[in-house]
């Protein structure tokens, strides 16, 4: 995808990831330039009215009971923006930048917030010429949009400000714009509100975490389905037959996935004969894997359509209704973008937990069923994988402090005008690091388990798997003495990020859902 179309409808998940992470081009559809200019006639019509008109002739938030003159309009206005990039601490990640931009160049584009045609070609230069604001992680409550990070944005359109250049190079803002031919804007009535109030930077993380969560559901099955393998564990609980019984859906995809993985592994023909394996049961985390992972996928789904349905939002205060009449509203409260953020969090939390006890159970000799302690080569004075798991673990400690929902919390503010908010941002920020997090103990199992699976020899693995073995070993060494092991985790870490397990196992399977 090397252009994205930004016209009066939603944009995709998929166009918001390609600008976002792709460098996409961005371009303004002439419907889109028409429905700006249409309704900024209305405000410029209001602007001229002697009834105080919110954010058009009055001042904002809890001072919007103050009528402005027209000599210290673009004042206001410019004050607005200055006032509010007041983020504080690291800097946001270019892709989520870019994201947040693109999505509120979206929601002008609707001509619903009365900017003018050249403010929305602001915001598609500076995403075409690879300039990205500085954005601190801190200053959203998540209410009045995702003010403080917006805020940022559009100073730097007015020349102002630091930005990233396209080398990733910090300069002052009009230096930048300087640089790629582009003018500062100089707003008018109406934009600082427009280019503020939107849950842009929310929606743009839990866009992203969504697409690395698909992605790492599928790497899920196939850690599980590996670690299955490793541990003589049974495929029967899989069967289609069973997994019908409870229809829950992303179970069912979740089981065919893993049937697909296990097909014709002679490790686990050696012990399908109840004769040869006295178990009964395995392990709920090995047993119980397409369910947990399963819920995760509905979870993801939910969050999906919220998603949609914020990305098919215009999102601003007041609006320009298709009437004509400019009203005040709500709809910038991040509420239901944060809830979902919260939800995946929990989700993202529990994956990791189950994975993590399919580690534990490789290192185990009581339950690792033949395979040394700790996968070591000369236990005692090896150590194998014990340390690897101890990472694991303390990654899914956090996890679970990372699970405690922002959305709870509130935290009144603008002199008691803005007294319930949602902290949404703080929960797509937390969403990004358990992301991450749920990453690291993935590739984890998969080492631990590509080496398990490697001890049975001869006995070979399914032809999935042993792919994704196969594709690791050019990263990764197998069995043998202990070695320098962090390098090896963070190219385990890299390989599951980059998607290549899915893609070796895919080369077997075909696509997995």
């Amino acid at each position: 995808m090397n252009t994205v179309t930004v016209s009066t409808g939603p944009l995709s998940p998929e166009e918001v990831v390609a600008v976002a992470r792709d460098n996409a081009l961005v371009e303004i559809s002439a419907e889109a330039l028409a429905a700006v200019e249409q309704t900024r006639s209305v405000i410029e019509s209001l602007a001229s009215d002697p009834i105080p008109h919110y954010g058009i002739s009055t001042g904002f938030g809890a001072l919007a009971t103050r009528h402005i003159p027209p000599a210290s309009r673009t004042q206001l206005q410019r004050s607005l923006i200055r006032s509010h990039a007041a983020g504080t601490g690291p800097e946001v990640e270019t892709e989520v930048v870019r994201a947040l931009m693109l999505l509120r160049l979206s929601t002008l584009a609707t001509g619903r917030t009365g900017v003018r045609p050249q403010t929305v070609a602001a915001y598609a230069n500076l995403l075409n010429a690879e300039i990205t604001p500085i954005v601190r992680e801190y200053g959203s409550l998540g209410c009045s949009g995702d003010l403080a990070p917006l805020a940022h944005c559009a100073l730097a359109i007015m020349g102002e400000g630091q930005v990233r250049n396209a080398a990733g190079e910090l300069v002052d803002a009009a230096e930048a714009l300087a640089a790629a031919g582009l003018q500062p804007v100089e707003l008018a009535e109406k934009e600082g509100l427009a280019l503020i109030n939107g849950t842009d930077g929310m929606l743009g993380m839990l866009l992203l975490a969504i697409t690395d969560l698909r992605r790492l559901l599928i790497t899920a099955d196939i850690t599980a389905a590996m670690s299955v393998e490793g541990l003589l564990g049974s495929d029967s609980v899989f069967a289609d037959d069973l997994q019908r019984l409870r229809p829950q859906i992303g179970q069912a995809v979740s089981a065919t996935n893993l049937r697909a993985l296990l097909a014709g592994s002679e490790i686990r023909e050696s012990h399908r004969d109840p004769a040869a394996d006295t178990r009964v049961q395995d392990a709920y985390s090995l047993r119980c894997s397409p369910q947990v992972a399963g819920a995760v996928r509905d979870t993801a789904d939910h969050a999906l359509a919220v998603a949609g349905r914020e990305l098919a939002s215009a999102v601003d205060n007041p609006v320009v209704t298709t009437d004509g009449r400019v009203e005040s509203n709500g709809n910038f409260h991040g509420a239901p973008v944060a809830y979902v953020l919260d939800f995946l969090a929990i989700a993202v939390a529990d994956l990791a937990s189950i994975s993590e006890r399919r580690t534990d159970r490789f290192l185990d000799a009581a339950r690792s069923h033949g395979l040394p302690p700790f996968l070591a080569d000369d236990p005692g004075v090896d150590s194998g994988h014990m340390i690897a798991q101890y990472a694991q673990a303390g990654i899914v400690s956090e996890l679970k402090r990372l699970a405690t929902p922002a959305s709870v919390d509130s935290i009144p503010s603008s002199a008691m005008q803005e007294d319930h908010v949602s902290m949404g941002w703080a929960a797509a920020r937390k969403l990004r690091r358990a992301i991450d997090g749920l990453t690291r103990v993935l590739a984890i199992e998969l080492l631990t388990a590509a080496r398990g699976i490697d001890l049975r020899a001869p006995l070979q693995p399914s032809p999935a798997t042993g792919a994704v073995i196969e594709a690791l070993r050019e990263r990764v060494a197998g069995p043998g003495p202990d070695r320098y092991l962090s390098p090896e985790i963070e190219a385990a870490v890299e390989f599951v990020a980059a998607g290549a397990a899915v893609r070796a196992a895919e080369s077997v399977t075909g696509p997995l859902g």
